[in-house]
This record gives structure tokens, C-alpha cells and sequence, in this order.
């Protein structure tokens, strides 16, 4: 371990988090590496850090603390460093494992397109991880946003942010497209029209497969009752569609005694009904309009029902898929309007890299937005927690800004520290604080007789909620 990292001695008062195995050792003084954030993140991190503090000494008494350690990022670094993303701050992420970010800022012009993606890319955190739930009291566009309790997994490193693209006119994207309409599309209908920017969109097996079996995990882990593939492959055949296949793939390889697929169900539902059910009756009932269909895609539904009930029917039939965790599919377009519709049918979602980032949003917007979205992005042996939001430059060191998006980071990171009092606490003392109606001016413009608080108010209202709720478990 170095002593210190873009001139900044490592705290002597703190201790490395370890990993082996798959597993973090994580000591009751750990270095956490934090990048306060451009804009409104010098507020956010100042609040954020009281919360942080003061919850880990109430909840342990003072037998754990965090060793915070400043490593820089964005605005902060390009005008110490003159670099936007400085090769220490990546190093001394790798060497403390776990990392906590405000928002940063794009650079304008050349170089990194996205700090963001740039620290997910370098760090192969492959997984972004996005919880959406309702705290009470919070304001929402929704009759019923307490349906809302989704974890969203959202593949990281592929699909169109892999910013594999060429410029319309440039020699490259000639070429390109002279390559694909005589080479790959020759003799077809559809051709690339000259005028056009090209962009490759690669989904690979190692990528879907790692997303799925994290997000299957934790599933499994947390008592949630299902796991949904969302993609768009009803059109997209051999990149979506690929991921969907790939995504049941892992999880009947992997965790075949754990898991049943939406189909299996009804295939075992059928026969648990009607002990006495013939495989074509079966098939019938599990692919409607079969009768329709050709010979040879009847004759596959036939074996697909032989082989499910050959296979599981012993140890996951007479109601015992009931118990083991769901894995379906929905097709991207149709889960925007579900999880407005009837949110509480879903659990987790194990998405690609676009349909992942819209979703999120969409599913944040029911229940407070992106002021209180939390985010982690998480590799094998590496985790950054961030601010899902925005820069806000205008808002920026006017001690206005709604926090709780990295503050519910911090409660994210506590939780995959093993730290659940600090996380529990936290959350109860946010929720208490917006029932009270003590918010900042995104909620206060929204909830009718409410006070509006600055940043630090708000976070020494959580902090006093934080102290009340131990009263009120202490008695």
C-alpha cells in the first residue's frame, strides 16, 4: 500500500478492506475512498458525510468508524492534476476496494467522453445497480408508488455505451459502410445510406452472464421472489434476444435447484392440475394456438414439455416451483408502462446497458426522482457508490440541493459493507424527516404544507430522526 495517493498521505487511523474468494474482509476502521463531485456535490458530500458519521457512531457505539479518504475526479482534479481522472485516483480505488462519488461533470472537448463510464470501464464494474423504492411521505406523480420496490441491474461495460461509433463523413465511417452494404449486406434489401454515423452495439456471453448470475445472487441472498430479463429482442434477435437467452442459460446451468423459468411453471402447473395430463394437452395449454402453428414448431413445444418434466418435474413439480425464485422475461417496451401499471409483480430486473438507464430513471420518477436515486456501480473485488444525478452547476454552493441520492448511496454502500444498523438507521431517519415535511425546494414545491430546508438542514434533521428512532427502540 502506498502512503499516499495524488499527494494525499492514506489515513493512519484506518485499515484496508480485504477480498479473496469472492468475498470482501472488511475491518471496523475501513479506508473509503470518496470524490466529493463537481457542482452541487461539494453541498451534497458535506451533508452526506455528517449523515454517514453520525449514523455508524450511533449504531456501533464508536467500535466502528469510516477512515474517509479524498481522491479527486472532474473539475476538482483537472485544475490540481490538470488531468480530468488521475491515474492515483484509480489506483487507490483498486487498493481500498470501496469507493463513495458525488456527481462529476463531462468534459467538454476531447478525451474522456464520461468520468462515469471511464471509472466503470477501467474498473470492469460490470454491474450498475440501482434500487428504486418508496420512502412515506414522498411526493409522487403515482396513486400507488409504495408498489415501487425494484432492484435494477443493469449490465455496465457493453451494448452502445461501449462508444464503439464512427462520425458521419469521416474515412472511417466510408469505409465502414462500404464494407457492410458490399461485403455483410450484398445481394440483400437493406442497405446503410452513405449519409449515415455508424455505431456497433456488441453483447457479449461473458457480459450477460456475469450481470444475470450477480443480479440471480441477490436475489437469492435478499428473499426477493423474482428475476426479469428486459430486452428488446423481439427485434434485435442476436444482440437482445441473445442477452434473454443467455440470461435463462445461467440460470438454469447455475442454479438449477434454486430457480424455475416462467415457462417451466406453467409446464409443472399443468401437470400438478391435472396429474393425468397428456404431453400434447400440455403443450397446448403452454403455447396457445399451437393448432395453428407448423408441424415441426409443434413437434419442438412437444419435446420442450417431455424434456421439462423429465428434467424437474421429480424435484420442482406438486407446487415446489412455488418456492424457488421466478426468472421471466419482458420485452423492454412493454415493462415501462408494467412498472407504472402494477410495479409490485417485479423485483429485480437484469437489463443491458441502454434499456437498464432509461428504465431506472423511469421507475426513480414515481418516487421522488433523481434526488433520491441511489446508484453503485459493482465488479468482481471493486465498488464505486454514486449520486445517480447531474452536476446542477447553477445550484452549485447554495446550500439548496436535495442530498439524499448520496446519502441512499451511502446506505447501499453500508449494506455491501455488512453494516445494516448504520444502513437501517439512515433510512428511517430520511423517511421520518420528508413525513415530517422538512425537505428541500424539489419537494417542498411539490408537498402542500411543507417547510423548505437547505442541504445541511436536511441532513441534520435525518441525523436528529436518526437519534429519536434509537430513543424509540431503546424504550
Amino acid at each position: 500500500m502506498a502512503a499516499s495517493y495524488n499527494g494525499v498521505s492514506v489515513p493512519a487511523s484506518g485499515a484496508r478492506i480485504g477480498y479473496s474468494n469472492g468475498r470482501y474482509q472488511v475491518p471496523d476502521n475501513p479506508i473509503v475512498p470518496f470524490i466529493e463531485g463537481d457542482g452541487t456535490g461539494r453541498d451534497i458530500w458535506k451533508a452526506s458525510v455528517r449523515v454517514f458519521d453520525a449514523a455508524v457512531q450511533k449504531a456501533y457505539a464508536g467500535k466502528r468508524r469510516v477512515a474517509w479518504y479524498e481522491v479527486f475526479a472532474g473539475e476538482k482534479a483537472k485544475a490540481e492534476f490538470d488531468n480530468w481522472l488521475p491515474d492515483d485516483t484509480i489506483a487507490a480505488i483498486r487498493e481500498f476496494r470501496v469507493a463513495i462519488k458525488g456527481p462529476l461533470t463531462t468534459p467538454v472537448g476531447g478525451g474522456i467522453r464520461s468520468l462515469n463510464v471511464a471509472l466503470r470501464q477501467i474498473l470492469d464494474l460490470y454491474a450498475c445497480v440501482r434500487p428504486v423504492k418508496y420512502y412515506r411521505g414522498t411526493p409522487s406523480p403515482v396513486k400507488h408508488p409504495e408498489r415501487m420496490d425494484i432492484v435494477i441491474y443493469r449490465e455496465n461495460t457493453e451494448d452502445v455505451y461501449a462508444g464503439i461509433e464512427w462520425e458521419q463523413g469521416t474515412p472511417e465511417a466510408v469505409r465502414l459502410i462500404e464494407f457492410l452494404n458490399k461485403d455483410m449486406l450484398k445481394g440483400g434489401k437493406k442497405q446503410i445510406r452513405l449519409d449515415s454515423g455508424v455505431g456497433i452495439k456488441p453483447m457479449s456471453v461473458t457480459g450477460t452472464k456475469r450481470l444475470v448470475r450477480m443480479a440471480i445472487q441477490f436475489a437469492l441472498d435478499s428473499g426477493r421472489k423474482s428475476v426479469t430479463l428486459v430486452h428488446k429482442g423481439n427485434i434485435q434477435k442476436f444482440t437482445e434476444g441473445a442477452f434473454r437467452k443467455w440470461g435463462y442459460e445461467l440460470a438454469t446451468e447455475e442454479f438449477r435447484d434454486k430457480v424455475i423459468t416462467e415457462r417451466e411453471s406453467w409446464i409443472l402447473d399443468n401437470k400438478d392440475r391435472n396429474p393425468n395430463i397428456s404431453i400434447e394437452e400440455n403443450a397446448n395449454l403452454t403455447e396457445p394456438g399451437l393448432e395453428f402453428a407448423t408441424e415441426e414448431f409443434r413437434q419442438s413445444v412437444y419435446k420442450e414439455v417431455r424434456d421439462v418434466l423429465s428434467a424437474i418435474y421429480s424435484s420442482h413439480g406438486t407446487g415446489g416451483w412455488k418456492k424457488k425464485l421466478m426468472i421471466n422475461d419482458r420485452i423492454a417496451d412493454s415493462i415501462f408502462q408494467q412498472v407504472v401499471t402494477r410495479a409490485d409483480e417485479y423485483s429485480v430486473l437484469a437489463t443491458p446497458n441502454l434499456n437498464g438507464d432509461y428504465i431506472s430513471d423511469a421507475c426513480a420518477a414515481q418516487v421522488g426522482g433523481l434526488g433520491i436515486a441511489p446508484g453503485a456501480n459493482i465488479g468482481d473485488g471493486y465498488a464505486i457508490f454514486e449520486a445517480t444525478h447531474g452536476t446542477a452547476p447553477k445550484y452549485a454552493d447554495k446550500d439548496v440541493i436535495n442530498p439524499g441520492s448520496v446519502i441512499l448511496s451511502g446506505v447501499m454502500m453500508f449494506r455491501f459493507l455488512g453494516w445494516n444498523e448504520a444502513a437501517d438507521m439512515i433510512e428511517q431517519g430520511m423517511e421520518r424527516t420528508i413525513e415530517q415535511k422538512l425537505v428541500t425546494y424539489d419537494f417542498e414545491r411539490l408537498m402542500e404544507g411543507a417547510t423548505k430546508v437547505k442541504t445541511s438542514e436536511f441532513a441534520g434533521h435525518i441525523i436528529e430522526n436518526m437519534s429519536a428512532e434509537v430513543l424509540s427502540v431503546s424504550r
